[in-house]
């Protein structure tokens, strides 16, 4: 396995991989590897011919310093896990490398419509920060495919955006949220729960199912719904953000008989957490009680 930390020698090597006709597959992360990104680079196997997975804490996307500043930093341990699963390359840049203008200066990728609400409301810069450096790795891997967990859903959607408004020539994958047993999405920041709240933590994914289950059920009343689900997370201890359910093509209010997504954000301590869930299309017949 190799592995690159400058702009310049990913690119010579990706494009000897490509004249030789064979697949490149990406994986981008930010390091502190689990179970959900492994998941990634196993059918990024599957899916190409020669796997690349990039580990860089991008300051860009992080509109809170103290946060970019405590983001787990494992390099040694997330090597040797993609070492065993064979991976070719690793492209692990440091910011100069990344921005050598520094940050301020560099040029930023906006994605209009799909990066207003939801967390992009709550993390300002956020997506800008995700739109430009997707870009950036995209251009230094020159994938054929690039393989995204689905528990970001909405970065998903932006980065599918991204891709098809600038004429990328790559694949953009999403695979299923990777999940402990008792439904908490596996996420780095898993490991900054204390013991009592990691025991509250799968109570968001379990009021995202239950909001399923009504809306399965032919509620229509959405703005109820969705309060009802922030004042069940109330209830069970989370400092609740959002639970909204949105198309789950377009994010914009769900339209009728098209398949829905809920989304939900919330902290629970010191840490923030996100899920979402897809419920499906609507059953207009025989609303179900909110309760």
């Amino acid at each position: 396995m190799r592995i690159f930390d400058a702009v310049r020698d990913m690119q010579l090597q990706s494009l000897s991989w490509r004249a030789a006709g064979w697949r490149i597959a990406f994986v981008p992360t930010m390091g502190n590897l689990h179970e959900g990104h492994l998941s990634l680079v196993r059918e990024a196997a599957r899916r190409g011919d020669r796997v690349v997975v990039s580990i860089f804490v991008n300051p860009l996307q992080f509109n809170d310093a103290t946060d970019y500043r405590h983001y787990p930093r494992t390099f040694d341990q997330d090597r040797q896990q993609l070492a065993a699963l064979g991976v070719a390359a690793v492209f692990a840049p440091d910011e100069t490398a990344m921005y050598p203008q520094g940050r301020e200066a560099v040029t930023r990728v906006e994605v209009p419509q799909l990066t207003s609400e939801l967390e992009g409301a709550h993390r300002p810069g956020h997506f800008t920060g995700v739109a430009t450096v997707v870009t950036k790795l995209f251009q230094a891997v020159l994938p054929d495919i690039a393989l995204f967990g689905e528990k970001d859903y909405q970065q998903l959607l932006v980065v599918r955006k991204l891709g098809a408004d600038l004429n990328m020539p790559v694949e953009v994958a999403g695979l299923p949220t990777c999940r402990e047993a008792d439904g908490l999405a596996m996420s780095s920041r898993n490991g900054g729960l204390k013991p009592a709240e990691r025991r509250q933590a799968p109570e968001l994914y379990a009021t995202l199912q239950w909001v399923g289950q009504q809306w399965r059920a032919g509620e229509t009343d959405l703005s109820a719904l969705e309060a009802a689900a922030m004042a069940r997370l109330a209830d069970a201890g989370f400092a609740p953000e959002y639970v909204s359910v949105r198309d789950a093509t377009t994010l914009r209010p769900p339209r009728a008989g098209a398949p829905a997504v809920v989304l939900g954000a919330a902290r629970l301590g010191e840490v923030r957490l996100i899920d979402n869930l897809r419920i499906g299309a609507s059953q207009p017949q025989g609303a179900g009680a909110v309760k």
